[in-house]
Formats: structure tokens, C-alpha cells, sequence
């Protein structure tokens, strides 16, 4: 059974900095792709950062240049690594995994298994 679990979240400064983590476990793809969403109450889920197998990586633009995605391929685990954290960033941030691995992606629809989430607040 595929699980991914997040943690890192909390409250922050604007201009403060988050490290997310997300573990993956029973993938049966041996190369996967992930990403990370984010969703904020009354918005739309949103693509922020995906990373293909390879470590290519996409992000949507209002976090290009402060937020950088990473995988440790031999344990599993995705990081998004969050800089100069605005007011508009706090969400629910979710990490999730798709066989698609061709190139790195933040299409929702290429992405089946989903974790549950962890909560990011922005707040002075």
C-alpha cells in the first residue's frame, strides 16, 4: 500500500524559511516522479514544485527563485525547501507520486497517490 506522509510544516515570519519533508513508502514504480500542491481555503490546489526521477524540476512562477524541490531517491523522500516566505503562501501542502517520470510535472491529473498534507502558515 502506497503511503506518503508530510511534515514540516508551521508557522512562520514573512520572510522566514520551511523545510517540508515527504515520505514515500510501498511505490512499486522503482522511478517515479513527485510534486508538490498547495491549497488554501477558497482556492483552487495549485502546482508549486514537481521533480522528475533525474532531478529535473518544474515550479509554478510565484515561487521560482525562493522555493527549491529535492528527492533523496535511495530513501524516499521528497523535500521542498521554502525561502522569503510571502503572506500568499500559507496552504495545505501536498507531496505526490506518478509513475510519469518523462519529465518533470505539476499537472494534478498525472498524479494517483496523494498524502494527506501538512499546514503552512505565514503570519508577523
Amino acid at each position: 500500500q502506497v503511503q506518503l506522509v508530510e511534515s514540516g510544516g508551521d508557522s512562520v515570519q514573512p520572510g522566514g524559511s520551511l523545510t517540508l519533508s515527504c515520505v514515500v513508502s510501498g511505490y512499486t514504480y522503482t522511478t517515479y516522479g513527485m510534486a508538490w500542491f498547495r491549497q488554501a481555503p477558497g482556492k483552487e490546489r495549485e502546482g508549486v514544485a514537481g521533480i522528475d526521477d533525474q532531478g529535473n524540476t518544474i515550479y509554478t512562477d510565484s515561487v521560482k527563485g525562493r522555493f527549491t524541490n529535492s528527492k533523496d531517491n535511495a530513501k524516499n523522500i521528497l523535500y521542498l525547501q521554502m525561502n522569503r516566505l510571502k503572506p500568499e503562501d500559507p496552504a495545505l501542502y501536498y507531496c505526490a507520486a506518478t509513475a510519469h517520470n518523462l519529465s518533470p510535472t505539476i499537472d494534478p491529473d498525472y498524479f494517483r497517490d496523494w498524502g494527506q498534507g501538512t499546514q503552512v502558515t505565514v503570519s508577523s
